[in-house]
């Protein structure tokens, strides 16, 4: 099976400069950090070159899927980005109206790289009718004959920016299927093991792949605690990785977790990715992105922390509850006393 290359984004930022907005997207790259290594392997890429980290700046990514042509907004590369809510991966002016599901006669026909590619495109394409029921149940027979190609790439970024959690879960899949990783507590102990080695890319790499394998209820207790402890590296991208692999995680006790990098870390890279995995970024569910509201609104006017992360903090207020109020602490906290008065 051809593996999919690294393409880990540099976290080059040491500063940012006040007002500047989160994110518009959850700033994966092409769907993450992907190895050209097998687990286990030794940290050179198979055919002897060295495994590096590549810088990917953000420019518009155009693909045509099967006949699908959608405009990707892939910002990444700092915490310099645009707008900070997430937008759909396909806007209402570019998206094709596809059908809900593929005939299953017409499914069994294609090859597995085909059945991928083409559910997958069915999903970012029609959101609220996604095949993700067909996707779940053919992932299992793509494991190890998939092959990780530009199109499914970018089929996998669309699909892990989409609005939809379901069609994320969708993304989810597929690339665990890619990247050849059964949904199997042996595969957990290596990619803990190698989240703990020296090259740095195959550690990004593990650090992502456990919040997805934690994502799919593979021992998600054991992948939190070891991303969280994560928190605690010395280099400033590893930080950033282990954030994104707990917003990846979707479990509600990885707010207070982020909440607390949001406030503690020295990073403003890593201060941004937290405010934006709560805020819209990872698997959370609305219901526990709420969860974070108090203490964001605490955030504001915390004189403790400085311009910028007062910024992000409004900025995740106003993803999470869809309010459009000025960077106001007393504006804010009256609006959340009239609509949660129990609070």
């Amino acid at each position: 099976m051809d593996r999919p290359p690294p393409n880990v984004v540099e976290a080059s930022v040491s500063t940012a400069p006040a007002g500047s907005p989160m994110q518009a997207t959850p700033d994966y790259g092409s769907a993450g950090p992907t190895p050209d290594f097998k687990i286990g392997e030794a940290g050179n890429a198979g055919d002897g070159r060295t495994i590096s980290v590549k810088s990917i700046r953000g420019p518009l990514v155009a693909i045509a899927a099967g006949g699908l042509l959608a405009a990707l907004w892939v910002n990444v590369g700092s915490a310099r980005g645009t707008r900070g809510h997430l937008s759909p991966a396909l806007s209402s002016a570019n998206r094709v109206m596809l059908p809900p599901r593929m005939d299953r006669g017409e499914l069994d026909r294609l090859k597995p790289q085909k059945q991928a590619e083409s559910l997958l495109e069915l999903a970012v394409g029609n959101p609220e009718a996604a095949p993700v029921d067909q996707i779940s149940t053919h992932v299992d027979s793509w494991r190890g004959n998939l092959r990780w190609n530009p199109q499914l790439a970018a089929l996998t970024t669309a699909a892990l920016n989409s609005n939809n959690l379901r069609v994320r879960e969708s993304g989810i899949e597929v690339q665990l299927a890619a990247y050849g990783l059964g949904k199997t507590p042996s595969n957990v102990d290596s990619l803990v093991d190698d989240a703990a080695s020296s090259d740095h890319a195959r550690k990004v790499w593990a650090l992502w792949a456990l919040g997805a394998m934690a994502n799919r209820g593979v021992e998600p207790e054991r992948v939190i605690q070891v991303l969280t402890r994560h928190l605690k590296d010395a280099d400033e991208d590893s930080r950033r990785w282990a954030v994104e692999a707990l917003a990846l995680t979707g479990t509600t006790s990885t707010v207070g977790i982020l909440l607390e990098t949001l406030h503690n870390d020295p990073s403003p890279l890593v201060r941004e990715r937290a405010a934006c995995s709560l805020a819209a970024s990872g698997m959370l569910s609305h219901e526990q992105r709420l969860a974070a509201v108090p203490v964001l609104l605490h955030y504001t006017d915390d004189p403790s922390l400085d311009a910028q992360t007062h910024a992000w903090a409004f900025q995740a207020l106003g993803d999470i509850t869809r309010q459009r109020l000025p960077n106001d602490s007393s504006a804010w906290r009256s609006w959340y006393g009239n609509n949660h008065p129990g609070n």
